[in-house]
């Protein structure tokens, strides 16, 4: 009897996990979204389901998305800002491979869509639903019609206008992120490192629109499968390249002109696209007598092709070359320039699993040479970087979206080092270094209205042999070791935890709070807050630490008006461990005897601030208004008599407001504002002479300011009625309107009359510089 009834009780739970198991059994949807008319995958698309709105995900950037669904019949809702929303409605009862078709919305179709602002989410209220903090995606489309300088277009200009960055100086693409150093942040050109992101000293960036799809910059808070540096990282994606039909569009400007051919190479399986750009400054010094011999110019050219095996498997294949050239005649040249290169296989394993396997390469090098007389100096240094990269998107569920993979990087850095007539001419040996990491990072919905990104990021750097390398205590040397090729030395290994989590409290307001570990172990040794391209990489050894950066965060959303107007806050606050700064005097000098690693100093430093931005986005008039209050400090013993002393990135407050305003179907008007304090600088407050020479003396580091910064920029852009094949626009603009003169450097010197006393003098770039730029596009 006892027998039966557990036959019976074991036979009924059965039924009951078999009629569960059925009931609860869940299918997947999932697919690629792309744009209908140039076959371009389109990077985060929301997907959701009208049933439920609830149920949605975001395509990733390679343009994959997947959601679990219980059997029956739906609705699709696909959105995009500038593409009409698409539907679709699918039967469910087994897994569907669905890839989406989106159409983009022409101008006289919406008057003023969210698409015509700089600014642009996935969706309207992504500032109120996603975890992510810090983080803006820049529309490349209509980045032309803000006003810069030379006319030019620029991703990394424009990413200046936003809360926490700040610019490093006039016509500088130079940037500091949350009180970071130029080289505190990571800069990805299709997952390349790009190790100087600029072209004539700063005035323009490596990165020609034209050939951009997508660029997001994350100010600190970055997802784990981002490593490397402490304070930001700015993703730009290249264009895939139309793979339906070719087209060639291009812009002739005052000083540089830019051209792009893109097209399939078999319809809709391949595509390619080739865009270069180059200045000819230098065309018109040869009309002069003084400077016929002067070379003033760069170029820069980006290549990419993808294949599309299969359904589910597609190969990417994308470059970059850049190079730029100033010299005077014999007498004086210098070039530089960097070269990239992305190998990529993107595989659909299945339907929740995504896979994206990189073979990367990265390089960047100088070269200096003068001559006089029978004298000659040369002075060149390069690093260059393999990277092995394996990621992938795992789509758990409709509340998990989970990504894990490794990275290898193999980095070789030969030193600045000087050859010519009068310095030793023995080239300093290259160094070797090995970086690893591996990663796991989940978005989870945890509620309707709670949202959790966390992730974990384990780092390793090893130093490797084929180099002497010396110890130093304060700059005193300790210990020197030789480590033979192909050993290995010293290794640093970081764990770098990261969580942010957005609560929704309405339909209208949100909070999030986030924070992470950041470590870095390549160092930009530079002596000026914009940069040179002189300034010297080197890697951690047995002197210099991992840079260590912990950053928390807490922020405040709210939308008006259905979602056409947001304010967002931000407060921060950073702590950073082994910070560099040059000692006093450093003499810096590239003789092979001289180890740079003498003349640094080693500290902690500390930055925190709070950031507001409100923005109109849309309606003829669209823009935002951002305002940066912050601080940013270093304590490093042997400096500033061992106190907190300025960075030389501090800046106490900086505004930026910009407006666009569509004053007809042909015309629109853009203009923009930019206040901001001036860079801490160390002035001399004393001199004395010594043989014939005046010697300024210097007191605490960092403790003087520029002069306040601020100007105003106009711009219009005309946009004539368009053919089917053909499209033109011209863009007009003054840089510095009101002819402000900005402090570029201020120097110091005995007035000649008068040797007792000093004066103070000013230099500055720009006073008004209008543009002209025509555009076109068949």
């Amino acid at each position: 009897m006892q027998t039966s009834f557990f036959k019976i009780a074991a036979a009924s739970a059965a039924l009951c996990f078999s009629t569960l198991a059925v009931a609860q059994q869940k299918y997947s949807v999932s697919g690629t979204v792309k744009d209908q008319k140039n076959g371009e995958l389109l990077i985060g698309v929301t997907v959701k389901v009208a049933e439920d709105p609830s149920i949605n995900v975001v395509a990733n950037e390679y343009g994959f998305y997947s959601l679990s669904l219980p059997e029956g019949n739906y609705r699709m809702i696909i959105s995009y800002p500038g593409y009409k929303d698409f539907e679709q409605n699918i039967k469910v009862d087994q897994n569907v491979k669905l890839d989406l078709p989106l159409i983009q919305e022409e101008k006289q179709e919406r008057t003023a869509n969210i698409d015509e602002v700089i600014i642009s989410g996935v969706k309207k209220d992504k500032n109120l639903s996603t975890a992510q903090m810090g983080t803006e995606t820049l529309s490349i489309k209509n980045i032309e019609k803000l006003p810069v300088l030379f006319g030019e277009k620029d991703v990394m200009k424009t990413i200046q206008l936003l809360p926490g960055i700040k610019s490093n100086g006039e016509g500088s693409s130079g940037f500091s992120v949350r009180g970071g150093a130029t080289d505190q942040n990571l800069i990805l050109l299709d997952e390349a490192p790009v190790y100087n992101a600029s072209h004539l000293l700063g005035f323009f960036s490596t990165f020609n629109s034209d050939a951009l799809k997508d660029a997001s910059i994350i100010k600190g808070n970055s997802p784990a499968q981002y490593g490397g540096r402490l304070s930001s990282v700015m993703d730009v994606k290249m264009k895939d390249g139309n793979n339906k039909d070719y087209n060639v569009n291009g812009g002739i400007g005052l000083i540089s002109s830019r051209l792009s051919v893109e097209g399939p190479i078999q319809k809709e399986k391949s595509s390619f696209i080739v865009s270069g750009r180059r200045t000819y400054a230098d065309l018109f010094l040869k009309s002069t007598d003084d400077f016929k011999d002067s070379k003033l110019y760069f170029y820069d050219l980006n290549l990419k092709a993808n294949y599309q095996v299969n359904e589910n498997n597609r190969l990417y294949l994308s470059g970059y070359f850049g190079r730029d050239v100033l010299g005077l005649g014999d007498t004086f040249s210098t070039d530089w320039g960097n070269t990239t290169a992305t190998l990529r296989w993107n595989s659909i394993i299945n339907s929740k699993l995504f896979s994206n396997t990189s073979l990367i390469y990265s390089n960047y090098n100088y070269k200096v040479s003068l001559q006089s007389n029978d004298n000659t100096f040369g002075l060149d240094s390069q690093i260059e970087d393999w990277n092995l990269k394996q990621d992938f998107t795992w789509f758990a569920g409709n509340k998990h979206s989970v990504r894990f993979g490794l990275q290898s990087i193999y980095h070789t850095i030969t030193p600045s080092s000087a050859s010519g007539t009068s310095v030793s001419s023995f080239p300093r040996n290259p160094r070797s270094s090995w970086e690893n990491a591996v990663y796991i990072n989940d978005d989870f919905k945890a509620t309707e209205k709670l949202t959790v990104n966390y992730g974990l990021r384990l780092s390793g750097f090893s130093v490797l042999g084929g180099d002497t390398f010396n110890s130093y205590e304060n700059g005193v040397l300790t210990d020197s070791r030789f480590l033979e090729k192909g050993k290995f030395g010293k290794t640093y290994v970081n764990l770098e935890p990261r969580i942010t989590a957005n609560y929704r409290i309405n339909e209208v307001s949100s909070v999030k709070g986030g924070y992470s570990r950041n470590t870095q172990n390549l160092h930009l040794l530079s002596n000026s807050s914009s940069g040179n391209p002189t300034d010297q990489w080197i890697g951690s050894s047995y002197s210099v630490k991992p840079e260590i950066a912990d950053q928390v965060s807490l922020g405040y959303s709210r939308n008006f008006n259905n979602n056409n107007y947001e304010i967002n806050a931000e407060v921060y606050y950073k702590s950073m461990q082994n910070q560099i700064d040059f000692k006093n005097g450093a003499q810096i000098s590239f003789d092979t005897a001289a180890d740079v690693e003498s003349e640094l100093l080693f500290g902690k430093g500390r930055a925190y601030g709070l950031e507001l931005i409100a923005k109109k986005k849309s309606g003829k008039l669209t823009g935002w208004i951002s305002y940066t209050l912050s601080k940013t400090e270093r304590k490093i013993d042997g400096i500033n008599d061992n106190e907190w002393y300025n960075a030389r990135m501090d800046k106490t407050h900086d505004l930026s407001i910009v407006a666009t305003y569509e004053l007809s179907k042909k015309w629109s008007l853009s203009g923009l504002f930019l206040y901001s304090t001036g860079n801490a600088v160390t002035f001399p407050t004393g001199k004395y002479e010594l043989n014939g020479q005046t010697i300024f003396q210097y007191s605490n580091r960092n403790a003087d300011r520029m002069p306040a910064y601020h100007r105003m920029d106009l711009s219009a852009t005309y946009e004539p009625e368009s053919t089917k094949r053909f499209k033109g626009s011209w863009s007009f603009g003054i840089y510095n309107v009101y002819g402000r003169e900005n402090a570029y450097t201020i120097t110091f010197e005995d007035i000649p009359n008068n040797p007792g006393t000093t004066r103070a003098m000013q230099t500055s770039l720009f006073r008004w510089v209008p543009n002209i730029t025509y555009n076109f596009k068949f």
